[in-house]
C-alpha cells in the first residue's frame, strides 16, 4: 500500500515524518462529528450510545482526583493542570443567584458527576445558600450518591424527583442538548415548569441549515465511545424559547469552532430569563 511504497523509495527519517503526518491526518478525520442522519435511531445503530460503563469509570476516576485535591480540573474525563473557566457561564450563575436574594438553587441537567460544580466551586463558595442538583442516567446517579453527594450537591433520576425535593428555580444545560434524542421536548418541559433562569453552555449550533444529527466518534485517548449528537440551528433554538424567555446574553463557549465534514458549527452558550 502507500506506506510500503514510501518506505521503499524514501529515506528513513523523511519516511518517518511522512508517516506521522499522514497518520495524524487520517486519525483527525476518523474522529469528531460525522454524517447527517435521518433519525436518532439511524445514528444510534452505527454508534455505541452514551451509557457505556467505560465512560462512567473514566469520569469517576478523574473527578475523584479533583475531589481529593490530586488534580485541579476535570472535563469529559480529561484532567487539566489549571481550571479552564467559562467566565460567561460563571457570570450567568452569579447573575441567577443575585436575582434570587444571593441564593443559587439549580438543576444541572445531564451534569455528569458534578464537573461544572467543581469548575466553579471557588467562586460560588460565598453564596450563602447553594443547592446544586444533578439529574442524570441511573448509573451516574448511583455513582454520584456513593462518591460525590454532599449537603449542597445531590443526585436525582428525574426532574420530577428533584423538583419535589429542592424546588430549583434555575436550569443549567451544559453540553447536554446535543446528546438528547428529543432536545426540544426538554426545552418545552423547562418552559412549562417556568424556571426563572435558564443557562445553556457548550452547545454547538449551526448558523444556517436545518437541525442535524451526526455521530460523534471520541478519540480513544479520551475513551472508546461513539454516540449520536445533534447540531441545532441557532435561530430555531432561540425562536423556540423566545415566547417564554428573554435572551439576556449569548457567548462563545470554550471549544469555539467545531469542524464538520462539510462545514463549521460554533459552540455557544445562552443566558435567558423568564418573561
Amino acid at each position: 500500500m502507500i506506506f510500503d511504497r514510501l518506505r521503499r523509495e524514501t529515506p528513513r527519517t523523511i519516511f518517518d515524518n511522512i508517516q506521522k503526518t499522514l497518520t495524524g491526518f487520517f486519525n483527525r478525520n476518523r474522529y469528531g462529528y460525522q454524517g447527517n442522519y435521518g433519525s436518532w435511531a439511524e445514528a444510534l445503530e452505527v454508534s455505541g450510545g452514551y451509557d457505556s460503563e467505560q465512560i462512567l469509570d473514566k469520569v469517576r476516576d478523574a473527578l475523584l482526583k479533583v475531589k481529593r485535591g490530586e488534580a485541579v480540573y476535570e472535563r469529559d474525563s480529561i484532567l487539566f493542570d489549571e481550571i479552564q473557566y467559562s467566565w460567561p457561564l460563571l457570570a450567568g450563575l452569579l447573575w441567577a443567584a443575585s436575582r434570587n436574594g444571593n441564593r443559587l438553587n439549580l438543576i444541572d441537567f445531564g451534569g455528569s458527576l458534578g464537573s461544572t460544580y467543581y469548575q466553579n466551586k471557588t467562586f460560588l463558595s460565598h453564596v450563602p445558600e447553594l443547592q446544586w442538583s444533578i439529574v442524570e442516567q441511573q448509573n451516574f446517579v448511583e455513582c454520584g450518591k456513593r462518591n460525590f453527594e454532599t449537603e449542597q450537591v445531590k443526585f436525582y433520576h428525574s426532574l420530577d424527583e428533584c423538583m419535589a425535593e429542592r424546588h430549583p428555580d434555575t436550569l443549567l444545560l451544559c453540553s447536554v442538548l446535543p446528546y438528547l434524542e428529543r432536545p426540544y421536548e426538554l426545552l418545552q418541559e423547562a418552559i412549562n415548569r417556568g424556571f426563572s433562569s435558564i443557562i445553556v453552555d457548550r452547545t454547538p449550533v449551526l448558523l444556517t441549515g436545518d437541525d442535524r444529527i451526526t455521530v460523534q466518534q471520541v478519540p480513544p485517548s479520551i475513551y472508546q465511545a461513539s454516540y449520536p449528537a445533534w447540531f441545532l440551528n441557532k435561530q430555531k433554538l432561540c425562536r423556540f424559547l423566545e415566547p417564554a424567555y428573554e435572551l439576556v446574553a449569548e457567548f462563545d463557549a470554550l471549544a469555539g469552532e467545531v469542524q464538520l465534514e462539510d462545514g463549521i458549527a460554533y459552540e455557544m452558550g445562552f443566558i435567558l430569563k423568564k418573561k
